[in-house]
């Protein structure tokens, strides 16, 4: 029999009441917990398949569907990924990073939805306010931004994914403006700018009373302590990294799903749990890439996985420029035709999922006869998995 693969749910089934009795969780780390333990458990009920041919039967139980849970982001994901597949243009893709100092990072974390709004705030205006100057791009430009707070270690290491078109509109709207070859925007410029208009909200936030300072950073609740901070943060080199442009539009689908949706930690990296010890794999980019095992106790890896809860509502995806929600649809149309001006219109590549479609992929093949398929019958609400089992027993 195969063996079942580790999950982070086992891990947080395990230590969880050890864990909340020794640390203070937010209301959305306790519900991550929650959800995470309960998912694809009798505790939040299911459905019971049969087979329309032997009679097979078998449950299958609900996800708890939290953006947290490494098991409930590929409906999510392909999802989105289906959407964005329509909005994808004939130029090549830039990747661009902007990550905060390491200083910032406890800051970031006691006032998580501060920091990071000014986070996405800030590179917008860099990006957008560097591509309008005629001495870079000279045009208006479209962006999507995806907020990751983790490194491979788990650690706090809050950055912004930018997946930047190689191109713009020009002010008028009747120019399509293309990057040079391999080449959108100055890593240096972007990095100057970003850090003067990062710190100038942030003082800004400062002077409104809108960061809070707890532990170690009660020091900065002194205007000196502050003052000299900032200093030290104006005259450091901040990170933004540019890689090289993509090959083409599935590349860029390809590449936009190892980010969006994603989880600190998946579990395929996990590798075991023995002895209140955890062991996962992380890439090591000193070494190029090379893969490591990083080995912590559970109470550790549980507190360095839910650093990166995000708080309820806060949107970790988001589009700028002519990608923007609002006209996203006419500026896409408008630039494809500026781009291409002799093509015909092109039809969507993707479709959306019809009922039946949906309900089609609900089906699959019986475990047992190989020939019938499972049918969904009766609901199985919620309960405790003792409950449960009776039920399943029941004729």
């Amino acid at each position: 029999m195969k063996r079942r693969r580790l999950e982070a749910a086992d891990i947080v089934r395990s230590c969880k009441t050890s864990f909340s009795d020794r640390y203070t969780l937010s209301s959305e780390q306790r519900k991550a917990i929650r959800d995470i333990a309960a998912c694809s458990t009798a505790l939040l009920g299911g459905h019971r398949f049969r087979c329309d041919r032997c009679e097979h039967q078998q449950i299958s139980y609900n996800s708890c569907r939290n953006r947290h849970c490494p098991k409930c982001q590929g409906v999510a994901q392909a999802r989105w990924m289906r959407e964005r597949s329509d909005e994808l243009l004939p130029v090549p893709y830039f990747h661009i990073v902007f990550t905060l100092p390491r200083q910032l990072g406890p800051i970031a974390l006691q006032n998580q939805r501060t920091v990071y709004a000014i986070l996405f705030q800030t590179v917008s205006e860099t990006l957008q306010t560097i591509a309008r100057d005629p001495r870079h791009l000279g045009a208006r430009i479209g962006f999507i931004a995806l907020l990751q707070t983790w490194g491979q270690n788990l650690m706090h290491h809050p950055h912004l994914h930018c997946l930047v078109p190689g191109g713009g509109l020009f002010q008028d709207k009747k120019q399509w403006i293309s990057c040079s070859p391999g080449f959108l925007l100055s890593v240096r410029v972007l990095s100057r700018f970003f850090r003067r208009c990062f710190l100038r909200r942030l003082k800004q936030a400062y002077s409104a009373g809108k960061l809070t300072f707890h532990g170690k950073l009660q020091p900065l609740r002194k205007e000196s302590e502050w003052r000299t901070l900032v200093s030290r943060l104006q005259r450091n080199e901040w990170v933004v990294y540019s890689k090289p442009p993509f090959g083409g539009p599935q590349q860029v689908l390809k590449y936009l799903a190892r980010y969006t949706h994603r989880t600190a930690l998946a579990n395929s990296r996990l590798i075991s749990y023995e002895k209140g010890r955890v062991a996962f794999t992380a890439k090591d980019y000193r070494r190029k890439g090379r893969r490591r095992t990083i080995t912590v106790e559970d109470h550790e890896f549980l507190r360095r996985f839910l650093l990166h809860v995000l708080p309820r509502g806060f949107v970790r995806i988001r589009s700028y420029g002519y990608l923007s929600n609002r006209l996203r649809k006419k500026h896409l149309k408008l630039c494809r035709r500026l781009i291409n001006p002799d093509s015909p219109e092109q039809a969507p590549t993707c479709t959306k999922k019809t009922e039946a479609d949906s309900s089609e992929s609900r089906t699959q093949l019986c475990p047992v006869c190989k020939q019938g398929r499972m049918i969904r019958g009766e609901t199985i609400p919620p309960g405790l998995p003792e409950i449960v089992e009776e039920r399943i027993r029941a004729p």
